[in-house]
């Protein structure tokens, strides 16, 4: 088997139309989104109306990160210290680390042998916990049944806040991700969909809320100078009763996204025929599960997932070392240790311990990679024959 010679940290590179935009602002010197001249609105400000058209909302703020966004929405929600949060048992760190910023308590949900959340296990939750509300990551780009999802939450009365890290464009029977509940949280680092190194967007179409929010952005008493905000009689007592907590996108990384936004139905285009191309080599091998993307969702196949449900931990060791031997560079969800990016909740102290057995089975035999726009569909054939030929190769050794 020959080894994969490609890199899958690599992005594309930032086109010249958007380094143009970014030297531009450099020259001026204006880098603050507030330092404009007149009645202009400024990068940030217009990249905030281009996204909140994109996205279908009334409202949207550019900040510093997705996670500040999580940490803002829950906030500008109104959760304090000690309430309990629902979120996901499978997620990254920083949507447990939002729901600490803000003092509440973590309850996780079980998660399906299809990466979306167990709304059994939710329901059952919700009645037990009496939530303030549901953080829902989508992670790695899986949406489950959002109209069963809303059925649930509407029931209940619980409100839904989507992390959309990882769904920036997907869809749900033609609905965006983030318009489901009262506020999408997206991110724009080196490895989501648009690329500013770190950034984010809150989305929301509910003026009070996104008042709350962009005051405590920073906006100090400048929130008209916004590109998609609610009118300023909205901010009357908002703007004394909120405190600031600085998290502001700058003029720089807008003037870098904002040409990003043209092409990102192109890409997301582009990442799903990488992502499927891959998906149906590997549903081919003995071993491997694959998980389900029902005719309802249009994801965003900017990574991959799969399963190796009866391989033990030391063949799933073999199979990330093997794999990372020819090239490859697989993660594993169930190590006991985090890596990198890669953690599952028994690592996550500030979290108090929950009992998950079905999400723990899962993540036991759960791998992980990135798909970087940089591959070809050569490079994608390429390294599912790589992982194919790994895993057979670990679950036969097991076999002898």
């Amino acid at each position: 088997m020959q080894p994969f010679k490609g890199s899958f940290t690599q992005q594309e590179p930032i086109a010249e139309k958007a380094i143009e935009a970014a030297v531009e602002v450099l020259r001026s010197g204006r880098l603050h989104r507030y330092n404009t001249i007149g009645d202009e609105l400024g990068p940030v400000a217009e990249l905030e109306k281009a996204y909140a058209a994109y996205q279908g909302s009334k409202y949207c703020l550019a900040c510093t990160s997705g996670g500040y966004a999580m940490a803002t929405a829950l906030r500008a929600l109104g959760v304090v210290s000690g309430e309990k949060v629902l979120t996901n048992a499978f997620t990254l760190a920083p949507v447990p680390g939002a729901i600490a910023a803000v003092g509440a308590e973590a309850v996780l949900v079980e998660i399906t042998a299809d990466l979306v959340l167990n709304l059994d296990d939710l329901e059952s939750k919700i009645k037990a916990v009496e939530p303030k509300v549901l953080l829902l990551s989508n992670m790695r780009g899986h949406l489950c049944d959002m109209d069963a999802l809303m059925a649930i939450l509407d029931r209940y009365g619980v409100p839904l806040i989507e992390d959309c890290a990882h769904t920036m464009g997907a869809t749900w029977n033609g609905r965006k991700s983030g318009s489901f509940g009262l506020a999408g949280c997206f991110s724009t680092q080196t490895y989501k969909h648009m690329n500013s190194g770190e950034g984010g967007f809150l989305t929301s179409n509910d003026p009070e809320f996104m008042a709350r929010a962009i005051i405590l952005s920073g906006s100090y008493m400048l929130y008209e100078r916004h590109g998609a905000a609610p009118s300023a009689d909205v901010f009357a007592d908002i703007k004394l009763d909120t405190p600031n907590m600085s998290g502001r996108m700058d003029n720089l990384r807008a003037s870098i996204l904002l040409s990003q936004l043209d092409v990102l139905e192109t890409n997301i285009d582009r990442w799903n025929e990488r992502h499927d191309l891959i998906a149906d080599r590997l549903r081919l091998c003995n071993g491997v599960y694959v998980p389900h993307r029902p005719e309802q969702e249009r994801y965003v196949g900017s990574s991959f997932q799969f399963l190796v449900p009866e391989a033990s931990d030391e063949q799933l060791c073999q199979i990330v070392s093997e794999a990372k031997a020819l090239g490859v560079e697989l993660k594993w969800f169930g190590a006991h240790a985090p890596v990198g990016f890669t953690s599952n909740h028994q690592s996550w102290r500030y979290v108090e311990p929950q009992d998950l057995p079905k999400t723990d089975a899962i993540l036991s035999g759960l791998l992980d990679m990135r798909i970087p726009l940089t591959f070809s569909l050569e490079d994608c054939a390429h390294v599912a024959d790589i992982i194919a030929h790994v895993v057979r190769q670990a679950l036969q050794k097991g076999a002898a």
